[in-house]
This record gives structure tokens, C-alpha cells and sequence, in this order.
């Protein structure tokens, strides 16, 4: 399922964020938008080298997007370096080359040193994978 959303993501208000990360380039690019309320969605385009043997977007792409999401979502409570210390998904759905993935969430609970943070991916109105994962403040 393409959306009537041009495939430039950057025309509709995306942009790439952060500091170059050799793995996220090599399986991306991923984007955000910001939404003016103090939220984000993250997305990205389903390609073919996106996908696994039997036709849907693999997994671990799926995982690896909802980590960069993680990070998207807190964005403004991050406060500097964080890593990810814990990461649970559930798969919902497929998605499919061609799809545009997005991905929204919340942060649940902010503490000095982690962040709570829930979301999910999906497509159009279908949800894809639900997640949820701990940041952890890494002080300089």
C-alpha cells in the first residue's frame, strides 16, 4: 500500500536527523518530522532490499527502525548521549515493498538517568509492530 505521499520525504516537512551512523545509513535512510506539538514520526520508504525471502519487510529492519524511533520519539528529554538498554516489539502486521513506514510514540516516564518510551509502526492506518524500549543517560 504506497500513500499519495511523494516518495521525497524531505517535501512533506522530513528531514534526516542527527550525526551520520554507519548502519542506520546503510539500511536507511530513516527521517523524522516534527509535528508541532512537541511529537515526531518517524518514517521511512519500503525498498526490495528491505524485505526478507517470502516477500515482507524483515524483521530485524523493523526492529532496528523502532530503535532509531526510540530515539526520535525523546529526542527533547535526551539531554546528550544515550544508549538503548532494553527493547521489546510485537508484530502486528507485514509491510510490504513500496510502503510508507512511519512510526509515533511517548515517552512514559523520564527519570535522570532513563527514559520510558513506547510506540508503534505502521502504515496508513495499519498498524505494523507496537514497541517499547529504556534510554539511558550516558553522562560525559
Amino acid at each position: 500500500m504506497t500513500t499519495e505521499i511523494g516518495k521525497d520525504l524531505t517535501k512533506h516537512g522530513y528531514r534526516v536527523w542527527g550525526d551520520s551512523d554507519p548502519f542506520e545509513d546503510m539500511i536507511g535512510p530513516f527521517y523524522l518530522k516534527e509535528n508541532g506539538d512537541g511529537t515526531c514520526k518517524a518514517a521511512f520508504w519500503a525498498e526490495k532490499r528491505h524485505c526478507n525471502g517470502s516477500g515482507p519487510l524483515h524483521g530485524g529492519l523493523l526492529m532496528s527502525f523502532a530503535d532509531y524511533a526510540l530515539f526520535a520519539i525523546a529526542r527533547d528529554q535526551l539531554e546528550g548521549r544515550c544508549v538503548t538498554v532494553g527493547f521489546n516489539s510485537e508484530f502486528v502486521s507485514a509491510g510490504m515493498e513500496g510502503d510508507l513506514i512511519e512510526a509515533k510514540g511517548d515517552i512514559v516516564r523520564a527519570t535522570r538517568s532513563l527514559l520510558f518510551v513506547r510506540g508503534e509502526v505502521f502504515t496508513g492506518d495499519r498498524i505494523i509492530m507496537t514497541f517499547s524500549g529504556i534510554l539511558k543517560r550516558i553522562k560525559a
